[in-house]
């Protein structure tokens, strides 16, 4: 019987399946076969992320604490609901960015730029009584500063001049990164400035290609043990994609002598290739995951972005500060202008717009810079929890208790001089299913029992495993013949 059939005669005839229940008592339940009923235990686990129990004399036992709901889905479709809502507004961000970065922020720098060389033209021909106007010094002193910056900034010789580098694959080797930079589009750069650099979008397949490679080159035997090592999850998102990769990859569970639980998967040894195996994966803890740049842009990048939205900015407010409409502006270029501009209310299109939307492009990247503390704080809890995994998994095979002040190195290592509370410490030993194991002296330490039994089964196992499970049968037909 197909698995997810047989899962739905079950769910039909289990009357409470958040109670423990064998194969036995599935069967028996449901009047299934043995072998129908352990198909559909093991598709039910999967699809309602069940767990399961290992008795001392090796009798599986399964349990669904949400019993055949999907109480998960409403939370996590309303995060996915939110994600979507939240990316569509950060695409119209993006997009709205883009787009007025070439209508706005270009233009209105420009604009302000021939204002002033306009204005300083205009005040040179015009009667001494402009000598006196504040407006045209602050103006005059603008167009200086602005002209100095980029001089100092992106003249060759200038000492602030810097030739941006970057290390190649090797570690070792710097080269240019002006090229890679020219083929950043500007407008791509200023997202990058107000927004944060892309996010690259992980590959959802990525992790089970990594197992099922591991399966093979351990010859068809894997454990949990195995899974948290090569991707780094959890033991708790371990086990149920380890349940989907068994109804997936037609993998049974064997139980070894002390318990352990043994995925086995035969039909993955089976293989046409030739050559050598590729090489075991490295450990997750290998490519520790690090904080994202807050732009991801060179500095002279990131300089020339915040010059020309400056730039908007001061003279946006200069305008706003002298009530310089459109209608006053025409004055000053007026030789019969009056002595003092008329109050014609607030400048719209060259202050309130430009100013709010300058203002705005600072504040995004700089609320950005505030939330990067919380970010960098998630990402050394990460590295603390990959650094306590290693060290587990280093001992427990071994059956090797781990100290207490083991994993506390670890754990200040990790972050960097942070100390571990007791209560997280316990945290990740519990989710690594540790028990305390008191030392003769004393000292704390840890024992993980699921952990050094799997050990034990999959050396058995892997000892055991028939070299003929790889072979393929020999060809009775091919097409190419």
């Amino acid at each position: 019987m197909d698995p997810k059939a047989a899962g739905e005669v079950l769910i039909r005839t289990i009357k409470d399946p958040t109670k423990p229940m064998t194969v036995a008592d599935a069967s028996v339940a449901s009047g299934l076969a043995q072998r129908d009923a352990e198909a559909g235990l093991t598709w039910l686990t999967s699809e309602y992320r069940g767990h399961l129990r290992v008795t001392e004399d090796g009798d599986l036992v399964h349990l669904f604490p949400y019993g055949f709901e999907k109480p998960w889905e409403t939370k996590e479709a309303w995060q996915k609901v939110v994600s979507s809502v939240f990316g569509v507004l950060a695409g119209v961000g993006r997009f709205i960015v883009r787009a007025w970065l070439l209508i706005v922020m270009v233009t209105y720098a420009l604009l302000f730029i021939a204002l002033i060389i306009g204005l300083t033209f205009a005040r040179q021909g015009s009667s001494d009584r402009d000598d006196s106007s504040p407006a045209f010094s602050a103006l005059g002193g603008l167009f200086r500063m602005i002209a100095d910056a980029f001089f100092w900034t992106f003249h060759p010789f200038s000492p602030l001049y810097i030739v941006p580098y970057r290390t190649s694959y090797d570690g070792y080797t710097t080269y240019p990164a002006q090229e890679e930079e020219k083929k950043v589009p500007f407008y791509e750069k200023v997202n990058r400035f107000v927004f944060g650099p892309p996010k690259e979008e992980p590959n959802p397949q990525a992790a089970r290609a990594k197992i099922l490679e591991e399966i093979r080159l351990r010859k068809g035997r894997i454990g949990l043990a195995d899974v948290m090592r090569i991707t780094g999850l959890p033991r708790e998102e371990a086990d149920p994609l380890m349940a989907r990769l068994m109804l997936d990859h037609e993998g049974t569970v064997d139980v070894g002598e002390q318990g352990g639980i043994v995925y086995r998967f035969e039909a993955l040894r089976r293989s046409a290739l030739e050559g050598a195996p590729p090489a075991i994966a490295r450990p997750a803890w290998e490519k520790l995951p690090e904080a994202p740049p807050l732009t991801g842009n060179t500095g002279g990048a990131n300089f020339l972005v915040a010059l020309l939205n400056g730039l908007n900015l001061l003279a946006s407010g200069w305008v706003i500060a002298n009530g310089l409409t459109i209608s006053n502006i025409m004055l000053l270029f007026d030789k019969h202008r009056p002595p003092v501009l008329p109050d014609d209310g607030m400048p719209i299109a060259l202050g309130l717009v430009p100013f709010v939307f300058s203002l705005a492009l600072f504040v995004l990247p700089v609320l950005r810079a505030l939330l990067q503390a919380r970010k960098k704080k998630q990402i050394a809890e990460e590295r603390a929890r990959l650094a306590i995994l290693r060290e587990v998994l280093a001992r427990a095979p071994h059956k090797q208790p781990v100290t207490d002040e083991t994993l506390r190195v670890a754990y200040r290592i990790a972050t960097g001089g942070s100390e571990p509370t007791s209560k997280e410490i316990t945290r990740h030993v519990v989710d690594l299913g540790g028990d305390v194991d008191p030392g003769p002296d004393g000292q704390v330490r840890y024992r993980f029992a699921d952990l050094e039994a799997e050990a034990e089964a999959l050396e058995e196992e892997r000892a055991n495993a028939p070299a003929a499970e790889a072979r393929l049968g020999r060809v009775v037909f091919a097409s190419d013949r």
